[in-house]
């Protein structure tokens, strides 16, 4: 499909995409709290007024940047095999291939930073494969129900057409391995002397 963009959106595009790149490399230097567009301005040869002209804040910027962070997730779990097993192995690729990435999305809160709705509306869709996921497993017997302090998530899952109960399976597994892809990604394995693989797997397992 040719590129209907005129050389000015074609030229405003390309300066996005270099801020952006210099924001993930402040990152994995310093850690996205300390993100400053005012020293990518300096380090692109413009003034913090120019590029201001591209991103209004630097909320703006954090927000494009977890966008595309979910944007790449949603494409890998696209690309998988709608299965619980499957998908948990791309999940932990995706973040092994790039930690800085995985932990704007999932780890600490930016201080400050407050993301707008839509961002949690992705956030959400990204449930959505595993979910289904989660449907297909055959239980021989019904987890617990849900305790009142996820209530809230009985309720979204309602508004969803979701059962109460595959969601709860869902959130078992979404929560059980992100703590052990947390540690690994942050690199709190490192020299304990065994594969953080082979843990995700097992429990992997045990959650199956």
């Amino acid at each position: 499909m040719p590129d209907t963009k005129s050389p000015r959106e074609r030229y405003r595009a390309q300066v996005r995409a270099e801020i952006k790149q210099h924001a993930w490399e402040q990152i994995a230097t310093a850690g996205a709290s300390a993100l400053s567009l005012n020293a990518i301005a300096k380090q692109m040869g413009m003034s913090g007024p120019a590029l201001y002209r591209y991103y209004a804040g630097r909320d703006e910027l954090i927000t494009e940047l977890i966008r595309d962070a979910y944007q790449s997730l949603a494409d890998t779990f696209r690309a998988t095999e709608k299965e619980v097993a499957a998908l948990a192995r791309a999940l932990r690729g995706w973040a092994l291939a790039d930690p800085h990435r995985y932990f704007l999305v999932y780890g600490t809160p930016v201080p400050g930073y407050h993301a707008p709705d839509d961002i949690t509306a992705i956030a959400s869709e990204i449930m959505a494969p595993l979910l289904d996921a989660c449907a297909a497993l055959a239980y021989d017997e019904e987890p617990a129900p849900f305790d009142t302090h996820i209530e809230a998530h009985r309720q979204w899952a309602e508004g969803h057409q979701v059962p109460p109960a595959v969601l709860h399976r869902a959130l078992s597994v979404w929560t059980r391995l992100h703590g052990v892809l947390s540690l690994e990604a942050a690199g709190h394995f490192t020299g304990m002397g065994f594969d953080p693989g082979l843990l995700f797997e097992a429990e992997l397992d045990s959650l199956l």
